[in-house]
């Protein structure tokens, strides 16, 4: 395989839709990313970019798909980036036993525990390797650079923008794990990557982050089905203090009828467009 390897391009919204496998440096395996680039693009012109982090079981596919944002970034102008959710075929022993561990489910953050440390390293990857390449690719604009997440990529959006406010100028997510050490999904994942250390939990908890005054300068949309079936396990009360604790700003918006499916996104995602589409123009 060369370094760069388009494997689609679809006309879309009078835009180009890619799906696109690359050598990953950070994840030591072939890695696969979806980019939509709007009509100003494809002339030339240097567009803003918010990346889009999908949830458990979830591949590059599933955002750009489902969630109906091309169509309202294609009338903001702006580009999206969609990464796959775990590296994939590594020869990690187990890694595709169970949809919340492995394949499908890397939770954003750099492992430090064997086996998987050699390679699930999606912080980095979101975080560095990703933007450097898309932006080295395709005229997106870096200063005018943010990131959306649903569920497992709605924490990884979180962690993201709280660790490296630097890196994103607009945040926001759709049901996100909120404060993951707390939850059996965050407890078995942060117990296989991190060895069971907990100090690293902290690092990786968008509600401990907060708490220990990890903040991001933009005002933070998470949007919240109160039908949701995972919602014990999601914690946005949790987030929502320690915003308040944090003096992070944050605009958490319940819906009593919602519940965690991409027909949720669908009905809230051209409001995300437009809170970033307004912060990036800034």
């Amino acid at each position: 395989m060369s370094d760069i390897e388009v494997l689609a391009n679809h006309a879309c919204f009078d835009g180009s839709l890619r799906f696109v496998r690359h050598n990953s440096q950070a994840l030591g395996v072939p890695a696969t990313f979806g980019i939509f680039l709007p009509k100003e693009a494809l002339a030339g012109q240097k567009v803003p970019v918010i990346h889009l982090l999908a949830g458990l079981t979830a591949t590059q596919e599933t955002f750009l798909i489902k969630a109906n944002a091309i169509r309202f970034a294609a009338e903001h102008g702006i580009a999206l980036v969609a990464p796959d959710t775990s590296p994939r075929h590594t020869g990690i022993k187990g890694e595709d036993d169970s949809y919340d561990l492995g394949s499908g489910a890397g939770f954003y953050i750099d492992a430090t525990s064997e086996p998987w440390s050699h390679h699930y390293r999606m912080e980095t990857y979101v975080g560095e390797e990703l933007p450097a390449l898309t932006e080295r690719l395709y005229p997106l604009d870096g200063t005018r650079r943010g990131i959306m997440g649903h569920s497992m990529g709605g924490m990884g959006a979180l962690l993201q923008a709280l660790k490296y406010p630097d890196r994103w100028k607009t945040v926001s997510a759709f049901a996100p794990i909120c404060h993951p050490s707390t939850v059996p999904w965050g407890q078995k994942a942060f117990d296989a990557y991190f060895g069971g250390d907990p100090m690293k939990w902290q690092r990786c908890d968008p509600t401990l982050l907060l708490r220990s005054k990890h903040t991001h300068p933009s005002t933070i949309l998470v949007d919240q089905g109160l039908m949701d079936q995972y919602l014990a396990d999601l914690c946005p009360d949790a987030l929502e203090a320690a915003a308040k604790e944090g003096g992070q700003s944050l605009e958490l918006r319940r819906h009593a009828a919602y519940d965690h499916s991409y027909w949720f996104i669908q009905s809230f995602i051209a409001d995300h467009l437009t809170h970033h589409a307004k912060g990036l123009s800034a």
